[in-house]
């Protein structure tokens, strides 16, 4: 499921959001989030009811409201509450039809066995924490997710870009241009990007080979590396490579390379004035067509659709 499918949520009923503060109210992953949906609440008036709520100002007995969507918030260094005022909140979200959590709350959801087979993005810094929940939750290096009804952010900055992504999801790109203007915000990352350091940090000391072979596809995307290749310059056989990408990283190593060339050829089309020959050619590509197919698989759209979509944007 992607991000897009959430407009139907606000076609045709006001949208109901659900937002708990578990930590700090100056912390920047309840800032970046909630400052776009605040925003978002003044342009659409009675077309979006945003409520926030602390721990305390949570019911302890179950929620009687229907939110569409309701999020946990926790800055990524705050300690988990005690149970009952935690258990309370997360009853509370539970009831939305999208719910999850942002920051420390992505853990404490899937500590709690919440996230049984889900995608999360938790913080890069709290992977050392996640050893009971491995089995369980499918952790992701991405800044955030949408698996089914379940909705994660590795919070800090890349708040602000999920945020900005649900108001462009439920509300159109003409109120996330609006919002990005009035907080001076250029660009938008996407669900796709990866937290910089999570690879290093989750796999670092114990699979440093692993974080040895992604480091050489993020330096050679111009000119992609075989996977042969590859595992002759990090000390594998090609299939021992094969086999840590698919245990720790759920892909083959060629495929997981050819989305890490992709995601970069998206950032320049939105990012730069590069045309998109040139764009395909900086990211491994010397077929056009071959670019156009592989970028249209994993994103929905042409490299020209993304391109106008950024033009359509300015």
């Amino acid at each position: 499921m992607s991000f897009a499918d959430l407009a139907r949520l606000s076609r045709g009923q006001p949208l109901r959001m659900l937002l708990v503060n578990a930590g700090d109210v100056e912390s920047l992953a309840w800032a970046g989030l909630v400052q776009p949906l605040r925003l978002a609440q003044r342009m659409l008036g009675s077309g979006f009811a945003l409520e926030v709520r602390t721990l305390a100002t949570t019911p302890a007995v179950g929620c009687s409201e229907d939110w569409h969507i309701a999020l946990l918030v926790a800055d990524e260094q705050q300690p988990a509450p005690a149970d009952g005022p935690l258990q309370a909140a997360i009853a509370c979200c539970r009831g939305a039809d999208y719910w999850g959590g942002v920051g420390a709350a992505v853990l404490w959801l899937a500590a709690a066995g919440l996230a049984a087979g889900v995608r999360i993005a938790l913080p890069w810094a709290l992977y050392a924490d996640t050893e009971e929940i491995t089995q369980r939750a499918i952790l992701t290096p991405h800044l955030f997710e949408l698996d089914g009804r379940h909705l994660s952010c590795c919070g800090g900055a890349a708040s602000i870009d999920f945020s900005l992504t649900l108001v462009e999801s439920l509300f159109g790109n003409v109120v996330q241009a609006a919002i990005k203007e009035a907080l001076c915000i250029d660009r938008v990352r996407g669900a796709d990007e990866r937290q910089r350091v999570a690879l290093q940090a989750r796999f670092g000391a114990l699979q440093p080979k692993l974080s040895e072979a992604v480091t050489l596809m993020e330096a050679n995307l111009e000119e992609p590396l075989s996977t042969d290749d590859i595992a002759n310059l990090v000390g594998l056989s090609r299939r021992q490579l094969e086999r840590l990408f698919k245990q720790y990283l759920g892909s083959l190593p060629s495929r997981y390379y050819l989305e890490l060339r992709l995601q970069r050829a998206r950032q320049l089309l939105l990012d730069t004035n590069h045309s998109i020959v040139q764009v395909g050619l900086m990211c491994g590509f010397s077929s056009g067509s071959h670019f156009s197919t592989a970028f249209g698989a994993l994103f929905g759209n042409t490299p020209r659709e993304e391109r106008q979509r950024k033009l359509a944007g300015a």
